[in-house]
């Protein structure tokens, strides 16, 4: 769950028309619910009023040029689920709803940590309740290619996952590099 220990610094709400946040003392406990009903597989929103930074964090959703995004609105208060309500396309910059189930109004905001992340900043024990729960959600890096198999992931994840198939080594930095040669992919 999330956890901010002040106001945040975006005007709030963010998204009044569809997303309630739930702001509740204490690490981690923090949610958001939907104010709206929409179909699986729609636009839920646009991603704007983000940044970028080099430094991964546990707020931040990983880019497909190995930035992180800061997504400096509400969206910051979804939370994870190993069966999710949405998924965040960062090549598109949008939200949508997952192609999985349709949205409810009142029904939990969360989404696949790792269909964004190829490496966590923390790692942790998901506590979703879900059959499909993972328990240990990692990066993509660590979960592999047969436990990512049916969720949806982003572009980034989908190719690093592939070049991790084919025995490419990873550099320290996160980039992953072919065996057998200098040059970054």
């Amino acid at each position: 769950m999330t956890v901010i220990t002040k106001d945040p610094p975006w005007e709030q709400p963010s998204h009044p028309d569809l997303v309630k946040v739930h702001r509740i003392d204490g690490q981690y406990q923090s949610y958001a619910t939907s104010l709206v009903n929409l179909p699986a597989g729609s636009l839920f929103t646009p991603i704007t009023g983000h940044f970028y930074t080099k430094i991964r964090t546990w707020p931040t959703v990983e880019s497909p040029n190995g930035t992180h995004i800061d997504l400096n609105s509400d969206l910051f208060y979804v939370n994870h689920s190993c069966a999710p309500s949405l998924e965040y396309d960062v090549n598109k910059m949008e939200v949508r709803v997952s192609s999985h189930k349709d949205l409810h109004k009142g029904d939990l905001l969360t989404f696949f940590y790792p269909s964004t992340e190829w490496h966590m900043s923390q790692p942790f024990d998901c506590h979703c309740r879900e059959r499909s729960c993972l328990g240990l959600i990692n990066g993509a890096s660590e979960l592999g290619k047969a436990k990512l198999a049916g969720y949806w992931l982003n572009t980034h994840i989908d190719e690093r996952l592939e070049k991790q198939t084919k025995g490419e080594a990873e550099e320290p930095n996160g980039q992953v590099m072919s065996e057998g040669s200098d040059k970054i992919d």
